[in-house]
């Protein structure tokens, strides 16, 4: 033993050569760089893009697609929460009803119910209590009440699928001990198994906002001035293409930016006291 170790004093530890991360890394790098080569010796002119960056039009379309990713969310989240509910529960029929809402919203394209919910008119000319109020529903469903229904709607069904795994992840002992103390049910969900399922929900949660957020570019088609929609009324104007779309994906990069940050420490938020297992290379 003794001789083994005299032998191996005198080598020198090295870290291990990882060949094949160098060779990717080396591959993504030239990748990288033959991107901007191609972008800087394109036909782009950057100076429009720098004019229109803050041009008044693009501003409005970032305050709209942000109160549009606003308000659907919390249509989404409050739909997505009740029918959870509803889905788990023991009575039947508001099973049945939670699982038809998520098996028919789910399953139409976001765009396909954006265009139902704009031409609702051709199905109900007026909407209201007959007799007593009414509205003429062109004038109602305006292309914001419309894309907010339509994506705030589907957003639900699929929050509710989330929210439910949440709900389901938290350990049946917590229930039995929320009504052996007395809780009824909404307490119980408020003060026990909610805040619990919270860890859970708020990755999937966090998610959905950011795709929220390049989904309401589809209200483009029903003449919504969000980003993109403004930002082809400039290039119609003014044939600068690609220009106006590199403004439109610079402020729905910034924007996605800023809420994966947000999305961080909100889930540090709830997340502490728990810890983390380290991943392993």
């Amino acid at each position: 033993m003794s001789e083994d170790i005299y032998r191996t004093s005198h080598l020198k530890l090295r870290p291990r050569r990882h060949w094949g991360r160098m060779v990717a890394a080396g591959i993504v790098l030239l990748l990288l760089a033959a991107l901007v080569r191609a972008f800087a010796t394109g036909k782009i002119e950057w100076s429009y893009v720098g004019e229109f960056l803050f041009a008044p039009a693009i501003l409005e379309g970032l305050v709209n697609t942000i109160l549009m990713t606003v308000s659907a969310m919390l249509i989404g989240i409050v739909l997505g929460v009740v029918f959870a509910i509803m889905r788990i529960s023991e009575n039947p029929v508001l099973s049945w009803i939670a699982t038809g809402y998520v098996w028919i919203f789910r399953g139409a394209p976001a765009l396909l119910q954006l265009l139902l919910w704009f031409n609702l008119a051709l199905v109900f000319p007026k909407i209201g209590i007959p007799g007593l109020m009414e509205w003429r529903t062109v004038d109602v469903m305006t292309p914001f009440v419309a894309a907010m229904l339509a994506l705030g709607i589907q957003q639900g069904a699929y929050t509710s699928e989330v929210v439910r795994g949440g709900l389901l992840s938290v350990d049946s002992g917590q229930y039995e001990a929320a009504r052996a103390i007395g809780m009824g049910q909404l307490m119980m969900l408020r003060r026990i198994v909610l805040p619990q399922a919270m860890r859970v929900i708020l990755p999937p949660i966090g998610n959905e906002v950011i795709g929220m957020v390049k989904i309401t570019s589809l209200a483009s088609v029903i003449q919504y001035s969000e980003i993109l929609h403004n930002a082809q009324i400039i290039y119609y104007a003014n044939t600068r293409v690609l220009e106006l779309l590199l403004v439109a994906s610079f402020w729905y990069l910034a924007v996605v930016s800023i809420l994966s940050v947000l999305q961080m420490y909100v889930e540090r938020h709830f997340a502490r006291g728990t810890k983390r297992p380290k991943a392993t290379g």
